[in-house]
């Protein structure tokens, strides 16, 4: 082919309508959901000390998951919450939840009705769901000193002391282990000022990108045992637990979608010098 018909061809298609763009875009993020492409995920520290918390516990133990996200943070935390109970599932660890913010409940609802049915597992007797209550960190100063004035009852008014897996639980000192998901106040930072550290039971977190610099203290202070950090985080631990969700789907998604834009963005560029260095010649 000519040297400058190639050239007019590429500095048209640098022209393209951008709405060819964003359907391209658009393709090249469905396809990694719909078939997640197995892209390698190497664990970082954080996650792989947060992984071991989890899987140091024997079964029958007992997990404390705080759900403290909404809709708006869902694609970030709410895998590394399927994740963690895929996990706890997967060991026979008995699983009770609370709930710090309103939203946090219906998460909850959702990650326990997409994950329990896959398992041998009892509503009462290996997880239950405790629910919302109002009041903050008033809540965690609550579970961690009596439990059973706080909750009576849970998320389906459910006599607590009628439920198999309650007999014995109390206050935050019957429980092995904390695994805070968070995306803000209340959330980390109250459990382990008002639950973790008062206690002494040990704790973890998965938390929403932005919030990972405010919480990384706590983890290298020795307070948090790792810090699942936002959806790469969420990946991660899918990875480690075997189980591929959301988090493997959306950084396939995510990777993907970038070197898309990237290449756009050289050839553009190319496009752009090579149409002017011809306007140059013709002058």
């Amino acid at each position: 082919m000519d040297k400058n018909k190639f050239i007019t061809i590429l500095i048209k298609l640098g022209k393209v309508d951008r709405r060819v763009i964003f359907l391209l875009i658009a393709i090249v993020v469905l396809i990694p959901l719909l078939k997640p492409l197995g892209l390698p995920i190497r664990a970082t520290e954080t996650t792989q000390r947060s992984f071991n918390a989890v899987d140091s516990l024997q079964a029958g133990d007992r997990l404390l998951m705080s759900f403290e996200y909404g809709p708006s943070t869902k694609p970030e935390i709410h895998p590394m919450a399927e994740a963690v109970l895929h996990h706890a599932f997967l060991k026979g660890i008995k699983v009770y939840v609370v709930c710090l913010w309103p939203d946090g409940q219906f998460m909850a609802i959702d990650a326990l009705n997409a994950i329990a049915p896959l398992y041998d597992t009892v509503y009462g007797e290996d997880y239950v769901l405790l629910g919302f209550r109002p009041g903050n960190e008033a809540v965690v100063k609550g579970i961690a000193s009596n439990l059973r004035k706080l909750y009576t009852v849970d998320y389906q008014n459910t006599l607590v002391d009628s439920i198999p897996m309650m007999a014995g639980v109390y206050s935050l000192k019957d429980f092995n282990l904390i695994f805070s998901f968070s995306a803000g106040y209340p959330g980390t930072v109250e459990w382990v000022q008002y639950g973790s550290d008062p206690t002494g039971v040990p704790m973890t977190t998965g938390t929403a990108s932005i919030q990972v610099n405010e919480i990384i203290p706590y983890e290298n202070a020795g307070q948090l045992r790792g810090v699942i950090a936002g959806m790469p985080g969420a990946a991660e631990y899918e990875a480690l637990v075997g189980k591929p969700g959301l988090g493997i789907s959306g950084m396939d998604a995510q990777s993907i979608a970038h070197l898309v834009i990237v290449l756009f963005i050289i050839f553009g560029n190319i496009t752009y010098f090579l149409e002017r260095k011809r306007s140059q010649k013709k002058y």
